[in-house]
Parts: C-alpha cells; structure tokens; sequence
C-alpha cells in the first residue's frame, strides 16, 4: 500500500503503480525534470477536475502543493492520472456544416459561345414569311444544332426556333403556291 500526498492510500502492484490502474506507468520521459509549464498544465487539468467536481476541496489543495513540488514529468503525471485530461468525447453526431465562410467559392461558370449557325437559322426563320429563306433556315438549324452538340457551344433554343419558323414558313409557302395553281 502507498501512501498519496493527498492522503489516500490504495494498493500497488510491483511496479508502484496503483493496481485500479489509476498511476501512469513508469516511462523514460518520467524522470525528466519539469518546467514550470508543465505544472502550470498539471494545475490546469486539476482545475478542470475540481471544478467538473471530480476532486474535493481538500483533495485539489493537496494536489496542487504537490504539483508546485513536483520536480519530473513523472510526479505531475502521477497527480492527473485519474482525471480527463481534455473534455469528455461527446457521443457521435452528424457532421456538421461548413459555414459558408470556410468553403470555397463556386467557380464562376464560362460563357460558352453562341453558335452563329443558330443565329443565321433564326434569322432566316423569322423573315422566312416575307421572302423565301426557308430552306437556308432548315438547313442552317440542323448545321447549328450539331455545331452545338460536338462544341459545347450555346444557343440551341435560337437553332430550334428557326428551325420551327423554317419548317412553318416553307408550310406556308408552299400553302401558298399549292393555292395559286388551284385557282
């Protein structure tokens, strides 16, 4: 049996360890002298154990006398051994988010480039009704709407809509001319 600064006893094994397993075992770092930080942190975590209720008045006095005495790392380890020497492990929980702050911007999004096929096909779609650009509007929509899907290019709805005027406008046309021949 040993005898604590704090005045408790408790039985040891060979080795002068506590047997509840509460000592830290002897290690070469052990007897290496302490500085004065390191007693500042033993009295840190003793702090901590009194204040969570772990040490009584008495027993963190004595504790903390026997820290500012403690000359190697064994002796402060001694002094905490029993005692958490950080906060509890809180129970698994989801991860939490990244606040917004912390995460990395979005990249900005590159402006894909307008198929000018597109543009040419709706353009001769819309005067499609006026004059007789129907097939140049057929032929160009078709042409831009494969120049979009190999390019990764932009303005699919402009090569679809002169391609819905195209195909409208040669219906009318072709209305139109199937008309002056019945009359």
């Amino acid at each position: 049996m040993s005898v604590q600064p704090w005045g408790e006893s408790r039985p040891t094994d060979r080795y002068g360890r506590n047997a509840a397993g509460w000592q830290a075992a002897p290690t070469p770092q052990s007897v290496m002298r302490a500085s004065h930080a390191d007693r500042d942190r033993t009295v840190d975590v003793l702090k901590a154990g009194f204040a969570e209720g772990r040490l009584s008045v008495e027993e963190y006095g004595q504790r903390h006398e026997a820290a500012a005495r403690a000359v190697t790392y064994g002796e402060l380890a001694a002094l905490v051994a029993d005692l958490p020497s950080g906060p509890m492990a809180a129970p698994l929980q989801a991860a939490q988010p990244v606040p917004a702050t912390f995460l990395v911007p979005p990249p900005v999004p590159q402006a894909r480039p307008t198929s000018v096929l597109a543009v040419v096909s709706l353009v001769c779609g819309l005067t499609g009704f006026l004059a007789l650009p129907v097939v140049p509007a057929v032929i160009t929509g078709h042409l831009a709407r494969q120049q979009i899907r190999e390019r990764n290019m932009d303005g699919d709805w402009a090569a679809v809509l002169g391609l819905v005027l195209g195909y409208l406008g040669g219906a009318f046309w072709l209305l139109v001319i199937m008309l002056g021949i019945a009359s």
